[in-house]
């Protein structure tokens, strides 16, 4: 009972100074539960078959990604516990001077530990119980759900989760402290304060080498993520500018805590400057025992800036790329003219392939769909290709040149054509901008970005192509922005657009029916489309097959995974982020709380305290300010290199994005410095 009372008073000490890693303990756990709670809540969304499907997906890869949190924030607790152990290594030699025994220390930290865990686990509970309810409203707007059905709800099985997880947690925190304590002599914890880390002064000219080979290293790196990029076409071409970029950044941070002492001891002005000496010694005498540590903070800034930047950047581009791709209710599609002997081959039944015969409105009525009935707006066209012409063909004297940029890109496919007259119908009702051709021009029409630059190439050099026996040259020296199939992201990679009389019934590939439902309301929109959906979805057993594209299943998709990866980019990114900014601030309190007595004689010494605050601030700012540098400088090249991997979402929204990571910094990253300056400067007061 007496060990126990000794746990309770030590945690009630010990809150002030350590108020953020309780802190960081009760968000931890949170932010864990919100997270899994998803699943509970989203049940009650009166959503879409689809919809729920999507939100199955989401809630499994959320169950998995909570496994990896769980280990960062495992991490996070047994480093955390080694510093507080640490700063209390005076106190646990008292106890051993006044005959204490060590298994009475464990038990002391054993009942501490429980407390903690109950405490941070039921406040934690508490908060992530109330912003689980904010967090389904948000679901529910992002799958615009009816908000009738939601009510507060308590998961259970979160909660479950959440103990079982912390608890695990806490017990092997447990194990480390015993392995701790018994490891512990006497006159090292006695001793320990007084102890400051031998500042060894390295070798600056082999400093200076090491940082030399680094940044060049660093810049290689950078290069292969950029103007390389074309290059990372395998794995392991991929973790090569990784590995680079990990290993040059230890050696950055181990190279500068060799060179910044001893630069700045030779700019006597600055060196001598109000207690610059001192706080640059106070930094200089731990900064070795930080290497490692401000390289996984660096790393971690760099793939949360990142994570965050990308994934936001997706959610807002899809969402706002629905209404510009999708601008039709319906996209009917079917392949035509498939050769008899051949129908095996194309993976098609002999009656299929008689059917291909045949366009899809007459198909449609053979399935019993009336579309006059049920759509307006229709346009119907036929889509054409030719074996004689590939990617390839098009590309004519700049081939070399682009395969050699991107060896991997299949040049063999066929190119397809599009009558002028039947693209200019589509483009009215798409909104998009209409063509005129002379009877010997075409016009290549793309919204890819990559393959955008790669076709410009080729028209700049006037490729000429043969079709059917005639010779065409473009009209333009760029390709013309837009498409003809209904999406929710860039995908169209190129199509010709021909005079009407450049193709024939002979090389007809597909036939498409783009139109609107007759409908004025969403419930009207949604049963033509279950109509629609239910025939198209028969069409296989009636022998013929037609694929349908709708707007409403585009949307539902993109939202879906505008979700997904919103939520793992949030649940991640603010992990990561709060991990750094906790490991860097409890390791800055520790080392106030070791330095009371250098500050209380720099006091005696004659130093004001507006000098001695000001060295405490700079001392913490070096600390927080280092990994944020040189993980923003990472950034710049992890976010062109994200938006290369990811532009067929469109980079539109990315400049939002970045603004919207900038504030999660600013306000996680900047309150943990903030409040640990503040902190700091109590604790070196009571000095």
């Amino acid at each position: 009972m007496k060990l126990y009372k000794i746990s309770l008073r030590n945690i009630r000490k010990s809150f002030k100074d350590y108020a953020i890693y309780f802190f960081t303990l009760i968000l931890g756990v949170a932010i864990f539960y919100v997270f899994n709670a998803i699943e509970s809540q989203t049940v009650l969304l009166d959503v879409t078959s689809q919809t729920h499907e999507i939100i199955d997906l989401m809630n499994n890869m959320l169950s998995g990604v909570s496994v990896f949190v769980s280990f960062i924030l495992g991490f996070l607790i047994i480093y955390a516990s080694r510093f507080l152990i640490k700063r209390r290594n005076k106190e646990f030699g008292i106890y051993l001077t006044l005959g204490m025994s060590k298994r009475k220390i464990s038990m002391i930290l054993f009942f501490e530990t429980i407390l903690i865990g109950v405490i941070s686990l039921l406040v934690g509970l508490a908060i992530g119980f109330l912003l689980s309810q904010l967090m389904s409203v948000l679901v529910a707007n992002m799958f615009e759900a009816d908000m009738r059905r939601f009510e507060f709800i308590f998961s259970k099985s979160a909660c479950i989760k959440t103990f079982i997880y912390f608890g695990i947690m806490y017990l092997i925190v447990m194990i480390f402290n015993v392995i701790n304590i018994g490891r512990c002599k006497l006159i090292d914890l006695l001793q320990a304060s007084k102890k400051s880390e031998k500042i060894k002064l390295k070798n600056p000219v082999i400093c200076i080498i090491v940082f030399v080979l680094s940044v060049i290293a660093l810049g290689y790196a950078y290069y292969l993520v950029t103007v390389g990029i074309n290059a990372l076409n395998t794995p392991d071409a991929i973790f090569k500018p990784i590995i680079l970029g990990v290993l040059s950044t230890f050696f950055i941070f181990w190279s500068l805590s060799g060179l910044i002492l001893k630069m700045v001891m030779n700019v006597k002005k600055v060196y001598y400057k109000g207690l610059n000496s001192f706080t640059l010694r106070q930094v200089s005498s731990k900064v070795n025992t930080m290497i490692f540590s401000m390289t996984i903070i660096c790393l971690m800034l760099f793939v949360t800036i990142c994570v965050l930047s990308s994934s936001l950047s997706i959610k807002n581009s899809m969402t706002s790329n629905l209404k510009e791709l999708a601008p039709v209710d319906i996209e009917l599609t079917k392949n035509l003219d498939v050769p008899l002997e051949e129908a095996y081959d194309y993976g098609y039944t002999k009656e299929q392939a008689l059917d291909s015969k045949i366009l899809v409105k007459e198909t449609m009525q053979k399935l019993g769909f009336d579309t006059d009935k049920y759509f307006k707006d229709v346009i119907d066209f036929n889509v054409y290709a030719t074996n004689d012409i590939s990617i390839q063909t098009t590309l004519g004297k700049s081939f070399d040149r682009i395969k050699q940029k991107y060896p991997y890109l299949d040049y063999a496919s066929a190119e397809t054509f599009v009558k002028l007259s039947d693209y200019n119908k589509v483009a009215k009702l798409y909104g998009l901008k209409q063509l005129a051709l002379n009877n010997d021009e075409y016009v290549l029409v793309a919204d890819f970005d990559q393959w955008i630059n790669i076709r410009n190439e080729a028209l700049k050099e006037n490729t000429e192509i043969s079709l059917l026996g005639k010779t065409y040259h473009p009209k333009y020296d760029e390709c013309q922005k837009g498409f003809i199939h209904i999406s929710s992201s860039h995908v169209n990679i190129g199509f010709f657009v021909v005079p009407d009389d450049a193709v024939n019934e002979s090389i007809r590939q597909q036939n498409i029916m783009i139109a609107n439902y007759k409908a004025n309301d969403k419930e009207g929109k949604n049963k033509i489309e279950q109509l629609v959906l239910d025939t198209s979805s028969t069409s296989y057993a009636n022998n013929t097959i037609i694929s349908a594209s709708t707007k409403l299943s585009i949307y539902e998709a993109s939202i879906g995974l505008g979700a997904l990866v919103t939520f793992i980019g949030l649940y991640l990114g603010v992990i990561f982020l709060i991990s750094s900014a906790a490991i860097i601030a409890l390791k800055e309190l520790s080392e106030s709380t070791d330095n009371k007595v250098r500050f209380d004689m720099i006091r005696k010494l004659g130093a004001d305290e507006k000098m001695i605050n000001k060295a405490l601030f700079n001392q913490i700012f070096i600390f927080f300010a280092f990994p944020l540098l040189l993980a923003i400088i990472h950034s710049i090249f992890g976010i062109i290199f994200c938006n290369y991997l990811l532009e067929t979402f469109g980079n539109e929204q990315l400049l939002p994005s970045i603004v919207m990571t900038a504030i999660f910094l600013i306000i996680i990253y900047g309150g943990y410095f903030v409040i640990t300056y503040l902190s700091s400067k109590r604790i070196i007061k009571e000095g």
